[in-house]
């Protein structure tokens, strides 16, 4: 017979740290045993991907731990080949739990003659037999609308706010929350708003693609500590070069948080020579070696929310309930020690 009991957890592997963190919390927390659905996941000799479950899973509430990060086409087929094993397997249900979704940032067509990969992928995930996905921080809001599932977009701000609060506890006053760019504001002003801190924005104008020809900080930041926040880090370029330009106009400390840290090519070399003070990344991406023994840069759990977020789907309960800090802080009560 199915185990009704609990839902059942089976990874990839994008992120095995992530995923054992997620099934530990789950079982810890909820006082429900959720250990990981024993499976394997190979390769062919020529790059084919095989997937073998090996318990039962009948009927089962299945939830689908894969970010689709570097290398995405290997995490992303991965994702599709397992939620087709659980299909054919009899799943009652297959939540795929996505931390970073990639080809986000391909959600329109900027120019002509050129895809929308984003609702390609939704497409993908949606035939495959995925029946809800579980995110967080989708590049861009609409993207929830390219799936006729329903689609959970969890928000970074909430745990990014705990830190921020922990981290600079009796220099609150100082802070000003910094967007990178227009297009960033509203992820800025969330939470700036959570905080009670002021808001800056830069703006950058760019002469051509992957060269940022001025940048203008619109706000006062003489005299702030403060804190850029965005969604994804990739080649840290931009990143740099606006806290450059934050110390120019008087900022006396710039640090960073930024949900999914790609860190793709010269990212870590460029965030550890920068001005920067710190860099705080989530772990929806694995970090690599690099990035974890780079000296200003550090990294905040998202397992807490991840299972807690999966329980209230399991169980029916409200997901927008994790929306709030307040909320948060009793499942991060360890981490943080408040």
């Amino acid at each position: 017979m199915p185990n009704v009991d609990a839902p059942k957890l089976m990874a990839g592997t994008s992120n095995d740290k992530l995923h054992g963190a997620i099934a530990r919390r789950m079982s810890l927390h909820r006082g429900l045993n959720v250990p990981l659905v024993d499976a394997r996941v190979e390769r062919f000799n020529d790059g084919e991907i095989f997937v073998e479950v090996f318990e039962n899973v009948r009927g089962e509430d299945m939830f689908l731990l894969q970010s689709t990060s570097r290398p995405a086409n290997d995490h992303l087929m991965e994702l599709l080949i397992m939620a087709d094993a659980l299909r054919r397997s009899s799943a009652a249900r297959i939540t795929a739990v996505i931390p970073y979704f990639g080809y986000a940032r391909q959600d329109r067509r900027a120019k002509a003659r050129t895809p929308i990969s984003a609702k390609l992928v939704a497409n993908m995930l949606v035939q495959s037999g995925i029946e809800r996905v579980l995110t967080m921080d989708l590049h861009a809001a609409q993207i929830q609308g390219f799936f006729d599932i329903p689609v959970d977009n969890l928000y970074a701000s909430p745990v990014f706010a705990l830190d921020i609060i922990s981290h600079f506890k009796g220099q609150m006053e100082d802070i000003m929350v910094v967007s990178p760019d227009v297009g960033g504001v509203a992820r800025a002003r969330e939470l700036a708003q959570r905080i009670k801190a002021p808001l800056s924005i830069v703006d950058k104008r760019r002469e051509k693609p992957g060269e940022i020809a001025e940048m203008t900080v619109i706000g006062d930041v003489k005299g702030k500590r403060c804190i850029i926040v965005d969604d994804i880090c990739d080649t840290a370029g931009t990143l740099c070069k606006a806290a450059d330009v934050l110390i120019e106009h008087g900022a006396t400390e710039v640090h960073a948080y930024i949900t999914h840290g790609v860190m793709s090519g010269p990212a870590v070399e460029r965030v550890t020579n920068s001005s920067m003070k710190s860099l705080v990344l989530s772990d929806s991406i694995e970090p690599t070696k690099a990035v974890t023994a780079a000296p200003n840069i550090r990294i905040v759990p998202t397992a807490p929310i991840f299972a807690q977020a999966i329980t209230n789907i399991w169980s029916g309960t409200s997901v927008s309930s994790l929306f709030s800090h307040e909320t948060l802080e009793p499942l991060y009560e360890g981490v943080y020690g408040r």
